[in-house]
C-alpha cells in the first residue's frame, strides 16, 4: 500500500507570519516536523506542499521531497489534494492513503503517524481518521485554538468545535475532555470527494475542516494519540516547544546533522 504524508505549510500564517522557518533547537520548525513524520514505518514516501519558494528551498536543502502548490487554497487539505495528484504525477504511482501532518506540530513522532494510518486501515467503512488527545487545564478547555471533539462509543466524531465541549454548565467540572491532533489520514478517493464536496455550516462557523465530514454523515474514526502533541500558534507556544525539544530524545537523532546540512 503507498501511505503518503503530505505536511501543507506556508508562510502567510495570520496569527504567526512566517511560522513555518522559525527556529526551534536551532532547526526550522517546518525541518523537525518533516524529519520525524518521515520516521514512521507505515509511510512509502514524505512530502511538504507549499506555495512558498523559501520553504521548498528549505526542506530540499536538508535531502526532504517538497512539492509547490497554488497560494489561493484556504484549507490545507485543498492543499493537500493539489499536492497528492501532482506526487502522482511525478512519482507514475497512485496514492492510496494520504496522510496530512500539520507543519506546526514540532514534536510529532512516528509513533503517532503510524497509529492514525493503523486507524483508517482497521476502518474500512471510513476515508478519514484523524487523532486525539485529552484536555487536561481549564485553560487549554477555554483556548479556541484548541479544537474540541466529542465521539461516541466507538470513538467516531459526532461533533467539533472550539468552543469548550461537552458544557460544564451542568455542575460537571470534570471529565472526558478531548482534544483534535490534526494528523489525519484520508483514502485517496475520499480526499477527492472530500475537496468536490461544499463546505457546511457547521465546518464554516467552527473553521474545522472535519466537521464537513460530520455534518454529511461521513464517518470521522479518532484515535488516541500514544504520544502528547505540542502545537505551535503562537510565539509564546514557541518558546514552550524550543524548551520541550532541548530535552528530546527523537531530535537527537537528527538535530546536529540538519544544522550541519542546512549551514
Amino acid at each position: 500500500m503507498n501511505v503518503v504524508a503530505i505536511i501543507p505549510a506556508r508562510m502567510g500564517s495570520s496569527r504567526f507570519p512566517g511560522k513555518p522557518l522559525a527556529l526551534i533547537a536551532g532547526v526550522p520548525m517546518i525541518g523537525h516536523v518533516y524529519l520525524r513524520t518521515a520516521m514512521a514505518e507505515t509511510l512509502s514516501d514524505c512530502w511538504v506542499a507549499t506555495c512558498d519558494q523559501e520553504i521548498k528551498d528549505y526542506i530540499k536543502s536538508i535531502g526532504g521531497k517538497a512539492i509547490m502548490t497554488a497560494d489561493t487554497h484556504e484549507r490545507c487539505s485543498d492543499r493537500c489534494a493539489e499536492a497528492m495528484l501532482k506526487i502522482e504525477d511525478i512519482t507514475d504511482k497512485k496514492i492510496d492513503i494520504v496522510v496530512m501532518v500539520q507543519g506546526d506540530e514540532p514534536l510529532v513522532t512516528p509513533k503517532m503517524i503510524d497509529t492514525a494510518t493503523n486507524a483508517l486501515q482497521d476502518n474500512t467503512d471510513c476515508g478519514v481518521a484523524c487523532l486525539m488527545g485529552s484536555i487536561d487545564t481549564n485553560e487549554n478547555f477555554e483556548d479556541p485554538n484548541e479544537i474540541k471533539v466529542v465521539v461516541d462509543k466507538n470513538n467516531r466524531a459526532l461533533f467539533m468545535s472550539r468552543e469548550p465541549i461537552p458544557t460544564r454548565s451542568r455542575g460537571v467540572t470534570e471529565g472526558s475532555w478531548l482534544k483534535q491532533i490534526c494528523i489525519i489520514p484520508y483514502t485517496r478517493d475520499y480526499l477527492l470527494e472530500f475537496n468536490a464536496t461544499e463546505p457546511t455550516s457547521l465546518e464554516i462557523a467552527e473553521s474545522i475542516d472535519l466537521n464537513r465530514c460530520i455534518q454529511n454523515n461521513h464517518p470521522v474514526q479518532m484515535a488516541f494519540s500514544p504520544d502528547v502533541a505540542v502545537g505551535v500558534d503562537t510565539p509564546q507556544d514557541l518558546a514552550v516547544a524550543d524548551e520541550i525539544m532541548a530535552k528530546d530524545i527523537l531530535a537527537r537523532k537528527y538535530l546536529k546533522t540538519v544544522k550541519q546540512t542546512a549551514a
